[in-house]
């Protein structure tokens, strides 16, 4: 079935606003316009869209589902529109990112992100904290850490202080900090984090025989599974709290880093960088950020 354009947009904004002069308003015609054109409508489908109220309309069952679908679909035209206009030429951004942010906190916004700068192209890397910008190829690394990075600059996306968290049935057991010495305690490859920790809490740490991991990602869904107690970024593992995966017993929180943008020093600045640092450091909601330069390791 063809349907005239015009009829739907003066369809769509009477529904918006079940009123024909404010209609009429928005869509710079005349009351009588928008009024013949929804006719015209009816007409077409064979069923009637608006009850006609003295002071105003009423969609009836029939316009009330064909709105959504039509406000979508201008939306979706005007989102192709938007991407159409603008007029920067597409450059590829290339970001390697630690994996625990990558999948903590960078995909739940990528598509934010894309809509928001649809001109950038992006290359997603992830590492272990460990990377090569010159040798990758890289535009901008994410990574965790004080900032301090040789012949890079760092700007501070968030601080990460670090919890114990575990599965919700291990956590029965755990009323004070002292408990934890009677429960497996999973490791990083940064290997004095539970002493700081028990420090920090004012305990006496035990002898840690746990697992070392190298990923954050791994060493959380270890201690999901119930394989121990964890020192995780709680901000990265907001999901798998949400959803009752991880628990936070305690607390007491260690801070020993945050998560970085960093770029080579000798790296220029391209619209497509200028555009992803500006989208996260708002998204972030990281304030004013720090600056660093390290001019030896």
């Amino acid at each position: 079935m063809h349907l005239p354009l015009n009829a739907l947009r003066a369809f769509e904004a009477s529904a918006r606003h079940l009123n024909l002069t404010r209609a009429a308003e928005e869509l710079h015609v005349t009351q009588t316009a928008v009024s013949q054109h929804i006719r015209k409508l009816e007409d077409r489908l064979g069923k009637p869209l608006f009850r006609r109220l003295p002071r105003g309309l009423a969609l009836t069952d029939e316009g009330q589902a064909l709105l959504p679908v039509v406000a979508e679909a201008f939306a979706s035209v005007a989102r192709a529109l938007d991407t159409l206009g603008d007029t920067r030429p597409r450059e590829v951004l290339t970001v390697g990112a630690v994996g625990t942010f990558a999948v903590g906190w960078l995909l739940p916004r990528l598509r934010d992100f894309q809509q928001a700068c649809p001109f950038v192209d992006l290359r997603l890397l992830t590492h272990n904290n460990r990377v090569d910008m010159a040798g990758e190829g890289l535009d901008y690394a994410i990574r965790f850490g004080d900032g301090a990075w040789h012949g890079t600059q760092a700007e501070r996306i968030m601080e990460a202080p670090l919890s114990a968290m575990c599965a919700p049935a291990l956590a029965h057991g755990l009323r004070t900090a002292a408990d934890l010495a009677r429960q497996p305690l999973l490791r990083s490859y940064r290997a004095d984090e539970w002493a700081a920790w028990f420090e920090a809490a004012g305990v006496p740490c035990p002898v840690v025989r746990g697992t070392v991991f190298d990923s954050s990602l791994t060493l959380a869904e270890a201690a999901a599974q119930g394989a121990g107690v964890a020192l995780l970024p709680v901000r990265m593992f907001t999901r798998e709290l949400r959803q009752g995966r991880l628990v936070q017993p305690f607390t007491q929180e260690l801070h020993r880093g945050a998560y970085w943008l960093t770029r080579l020093q000798s790296r220029t600045l391209t619209d497509a960088m200028v555009a992803f640092r500006d989208w996260l450091i708002v998204h972030a909601h990281a304030g004013s950020p720090t600056t660093k330069n390290e001019q030896q390791q």
